[in-house]
């Protein structure tokens, strides 16, 4: 086992409080979110940081060494990659985001280019056993320990105003003095939304990786893991539960497993949908009243103006609240849906 300096400790490592100066094996395991050290091959102009274990973005050089975790991505507006079969030193990968998730990417937007290039060193080891982020993660469950109305944000896709109208909500609810906690359910490893929502009045704020998932692509336990950061979040004894969905109700990422729990279901006191655009209003729309998913609330870009928020209204019969400039009456119609919660 070698020794060696980490410059930049990503992230998805958080829970497990490395070092900076760590023991690492050249015997690599290629299993998901297992700690891997690499080294940076390349500096580039765009997704050229990474967050740290602090929360804090820092710009990768040339030649740093990154602790990060493997793990899967398949974002519809980003990068798309897998854990190789296997893995040796010396092997090339990518940082998957920013969060510091390594593997090898298959296909990315030509927006942005291809993601950053690391040099395998190896996996950090810590008495005798290769480091994973499941080690000291907190515990999924397959029930709610109790009745809790939960606040559920979901959306099309990415980048369809899922954080803006969540961090507004609780904002506006702890203003009127509510304790709120918050999750995010899926998605990929960063610290930055629960950090934003704790920034914004959360008194408490948990993700997937807290239960040991460097992202929740192909996940079939999902609504084991929001049961677990629902029962987590009940220890601080709050007056309602927010949630995000990571992702969009087509992606990869669970966001429809948990709607298909019909314990999480029947905890839900307010479903609000985001969009870009009408044609993505409509279709959330369809595909949960399909399913029998009630909606309360339509929000996002395509009520940015009186466009969308009269289709919304007209055509499908429902509310539309911008989070940015409505903050105080989406604040209302959801403690008005919390208030009538029954559980």
């Amino acid at each position: 086992m070698n020794r060696v300096r980490i410059d930049k400790l990503a992230s998805v490592t958080v829970n497990l409080k490395l070092e900076k100066e760590v023991g690492i094996s050249e015997k690599i395991e290629s299993t998901v979110g297992n700690v891997c050290v690499v080294k940076a091959l390349e500096e580039k102009r765009v997704y050229d940081r990474v967050e740290l274990v602090s929360g804090r973005m820092a710009k990768i050089s040339m030649g740093d060494v990154i602790a990060g975790a493997l793990g899967e991505r398949r974002a519809l507006q980003g990068f798309v990659g897998v854990i190789p079969e296997c893995i040796k030193k010396g092997d090339t990968l990518q940082i998957l985001n920013l969060g510091g998730v390594v593997g090898k990417a298959v296909s990315f937007n030509h927006d942005y280019g291809p993601p950053l290039n690391v040099e395998v060193l190896g996996m950090i080891e810590r008495n005798g056993k290769i480091l994973n982020v499941k080690d000291g993660a907190r515990h999924t469950s397959g029930k709610l320990a109790k009745a809790l109305p939960l606040v559920v944000v979901s959306g099309t896709s990415m980048n369809s105003g899922k954080t803006e109208a969540l961090s507004r909500i609780i904002r506006a609810l702890a203003w009127n003095g509510c304790r709120i906690c918050a999750g995010k359910v899926t998605g990929i490893s960063a610290l930055k939304d629960i950090l934003n929502m704790e920034d914004h009045g959360a008194v408490k704020a948990l993700s997937f990786l807290d239960f040991g998932y460097p992202s929740t692509v192909d996940l079939h336990d999902v609504p084991s893991i929001a049961k677990g950061i629902i029962n987590e979040l009940s220890r601080y004894e709050p007056e309602v539960i927010m949630l995000e969905l990571g992702d969009g109700l087509f992606g990869d990422y669970g966001v429809r497993e948990f709607f298909g729990d019909q314990d999480l279901m029947k905890n839900v006191a307010c479903n609000i949908v985001c969009a870009i655009d009408p044609v993505g209003a409509w279709g959330m729309v369809q595909v949960m009243k399909s399913r029998g998913i009630p909606i309360h609330l339509v929000s996002g870009p395509v009520t940015d103006n009186i466009v969308g928020t009269s289709y919304i209204k007209n055509e499908l019969g429902l509310e539309g609240l911008n989070a940015r400039y409505q903050q105080e009456q989406l604040g209302r119609f959801v403690s008005e849906k919390i208030k009538h919660f029954q559980g």
